[in-house]
């Protein structure tokens, strides 16, 4: 059964919703000033992204002369006029935010920032000293004879654009361009008595800019951005090295289309429509910007020490009562399932797992992927320590992982170097799921020890972004496990699995059948439920089939923090349907499923989202969780998203969100509040426990 174009949400504008209640955060007043500014830098930096990759995206299909519709029933140009009013008006709002609450603010609280045309004192000096010593000596001006002349200037950087009286009387003006680069800091930190004060590096060449051009006369000055369509991926049957074909793409973004320029406000129109010109853009991609270009000098003012009452108590992450750190890991696993629920819990123990499985005699191999990891990796230290102590490790590290492709080829080859037998994803798809197996031999047999996560394998992120990590030794999820690795290392069919689904082959179908299940029990009178917490729901089948058990009765209650196509509180087709977004001072990012199942509870993790890209064009996993105390945690943590009343936001019908807020009497619930609550109270009763257990010394046994 189809369901009419009204019943979807358009994935782009709901995408800028997420973003907007992001933005409510940094407006928020409850929230302390300082994470204020992380808030507003973080929705900032999404925009970026979203011009790059979606605008970017729209774009080219007008280009290209797409006519079909989404399944909202947009076209391809309504779709891109609908983004950039939305998005201009999402601009507008953080510069209001920024420059008339929160700057002002900030100020108050001894935070100050320091315009370089009205500095005096030290701060003048200072900023003179800088400008004089190091901006004069490093940045260099560049003449550009016409639109045609424009250099090839990389996006996302500032500069400042001068336009020049001309030196022959027969010519209008002349135009240069000053790229700001990223060696010299942008943030500029200025010596003060009380508090902290800074500046801006595109302030300070603003001010002192005729430096730049002796003799010349300075008819205009403003500071510009590109953005660049970053759409760009690999034609894989035309590439015969992958990794030459990724940095080819690389190399290919450095030179794509503008998408947006931004530049100051106050800049002439002949000015504007002359970069317009150079930049091949229409008059759409024009933003202008009342304050400083890119926010993200706010993420430093954000982490300035000395300042803790204006930020969030820290939330240390804890241990996890069950793992004893005096054993390895193997051990820990061998004594049941583990679930750590991150960052509340510390991920420690998976960094552990693979470290001390380098160092084991007893290890055989190690299997694992890689989609992002961070700069020093422990992890793929450990991986390639491994290797070179003789056991058998294979790494697929997936090239095309968006805006992580650099890094990930340079530890490809640093890991290719030390001996891993390493495998550049799948042709045609994105190696996405997060699994690690280590094989060992112990007295009874080979034993296989696995984590299957929800979040990627990086101990920074790890500290920021919600997820949940599963660690089993479990013989049919090693089995599994293994059969998933051949097929993605050997080019062969995926054998049948005993208990995980893996897209592209299997994930779809598994929760198609499971959504199926509970709307033919609800027609037989048995009682159903689902509950999901995604980031997610944009895929039309899945969307459909979530309509027919709402028809057919079944509760659904979802918690997708981001992109959600289906629109809930539709009568006689989704009024089953509840929708929440929660946003909080960390990034929800785990994929926790369940579905009542007659009492027979079935609950999941995965690493994918409900998108046609994870369950179509993506290597991807499900992962039931049988332990009976992993199961029931996973759903309480489930509940506690559902009932928050304090950072989470209802989609309405219309595609709106609305911020709930307790009813009268009822007690105020932050989820992540919760999360971490629980997870120190468990080390604290462990703590207890140990304290309050007597251990008897015992006599030494005589040697015989």
């Amino acid at each position: 059964m189809a369901f009419p174009a009204q019943n979807y949400i358009n994935r782009e504008l709901s995408w800028l919703e997420f973003n907007q209640r992001v933005l409510d955060l940094a407006g928020a007043d409850s929230v302390p000033l300082l994470e204020r500014a992380k808030f507003l830098a973080i929705t900032a930096s999404n925009l970026d992204e979203y011009f790059m990759v979606r605008v970017g995206g729209l774009r080219l299909q007008l280009v290209e002369g797409q006519t079909s519709n989404d399944p909202a029933g947009m076209s391809v140009a309504e779709q891109l006029d609908a983004v950039l009013k939305r998005s201009r008006q999402m601009q507008e709002d953080q510069y209001q935010l920024l420059l008339g609450e929160l700057q002002p603010q900030w100020s108050d609280a001894g935070i100050q920032r320091i315009d370089a045309g009205q500095a005096s004192g030290r701060h003048r000096t200072a900023l003179e000293t800088l400008f004089d010593h190091e901006v004069l000596a490093v940045l260099s001006p560049q003449v550009v004879d016409g639109p045609a002349d424009f250099p090839l200037l990389p996006g996302l950087t500032l500069h400042v654009v001068v336009r020049l009286a001309a030196r022959e009387p027969d010519q209008p003006w002349e135009l240069a361009v000053i790229p700001l680069g990223r060696r010299l800091a942008r943030f500029i930190p200025l010596p003060s008595e009380r508090g902290f004060a800074y500046s801006l590096l595109e302030d300070l060449v603003l001010h002192g800019v005729e430096a730049f051009f002796p003799g010349r006369q300075v008819l205009e000055r403003a500071v510009f951005r590109l953005t660049r369509n970053a759409d760009i991926e690999l034609r894989e049957d035309s590439a015969s090295d992958l990794m030459l074909g990724m940095e080819e793409v690389l190399a290919s973004r450095q030179a794509a289309n503008c998408v947006r320029l931004e530049i100051s406000q106050g800049a002439s129109d002949e000015l504007r429509q002359w970069l317009l010109t150079a930049v091949q853009l229409g008059v759409d991609g024009l933003v202008e910007i009342a304050g400083p270009l890119d926010l993200g000098y706010l993420f430093q003012l954000a982490s300035l020490e000395g300042f803790d009452a204006l930020r969030d108590p820290p939330w240390p992450p804890r241990a996890t009562p069950a793992i004893d750190p005096a054993e390895p890991m193997v051990v820990n696993i061998a004594q049941g399932d583990l679930l750590l629920v991150h960052p509340y819990e510390r991920f420690d123990p998976v960094i552990r797992l693979i470290e001390e499985a380098a160092r084991d005699p007893d290890v055989l191999a190690i299997k694992q992927i890689l989609y992002r990891t961070s700069r020093q990796s422990p992890i793929v230290a450990a991986l390639a320590q491994a290797a070179k102590q003789g056991k058998y490790v294979t790494a697929v590290v997936e090239l095309k992982a968006r805006f992580d492709e650099a890094r990930n080829i340079e530890w490809a080859r640093e890991l290719e170097h030390a001996g891993v037998q390493v495998i550049y994803g799948v042709k045609g798809l994105k190696t996405h799921a997060k699994v690690c197996i280590v094989v060992r031999r112990e007295p009874h047999g080979i034993v296989r020890y696995c984590h299957f996560g929800t979040g990627n394998y990086n101990e920074v992120t790890a500290r920021l972004y919600s997820d949940v990590s599963l660690l089993t030794c479990n013989e049919e999820f090693g089995a599994d496990a293994t059969n998933f690795f051949h097929a993605i290392t050997g080019a062969s069919q995926p054998q049948r699995f005993h208990q995980i689904a893996a897209a592209p082959i299997t994930l779809r179908k598994r929760l198609l059948d499971l959504i199926d299940n509970e709307t033919q029990r609800r027609k037989q009178g048995q009682r159903s439920l689902i509950m999901a917490k995604i980031n997610s729901l944009v895929d039309p089948e899945i969307i459909a089939a979530l309509y027919r058990a709402s028809q057919a009765g079944v509760q659904i209650k979802l918690n997708v923090r981001g992109i959600c196509c289906l629109r809930p509180g539709v009568p006689e087709i989704s009024e089953n349907i509840s929708v929440v977004s929660i946003v909080d001072r960390f990034l929800e990012h785990a994929r926790i499923l369940y579905f009542h199942h007659g009492g027979d509870e079935q609950v999941f993790i995965s690493s994918a989202d409900w998108m046609p890209r994870n369950l179509d064009r993506r290597i991807e996993l499900l992962v039931p969780v049988k332990n009976p105390g992993c199961r029931q945690r996973l759903m309480e943590v489930l509940e506690s998203y559902l009932k928050d009343n304090t950072n989470s936001w209802q989609l309405q019908s219309s595609g709106k969100y609305v911020r709930r807020k307790p009813e009268q009497g009822q007690k105020l619930i932050r989820a992540q509040e919760r999360l971490y609550r629980a997870a120190s109270e468990a080390v604290r009763k462990a703590e207890h426990t140990s304290r309050t257990t007597f251990v008897p010394h015992q006599p030494q046994q005589e040697s015989p």
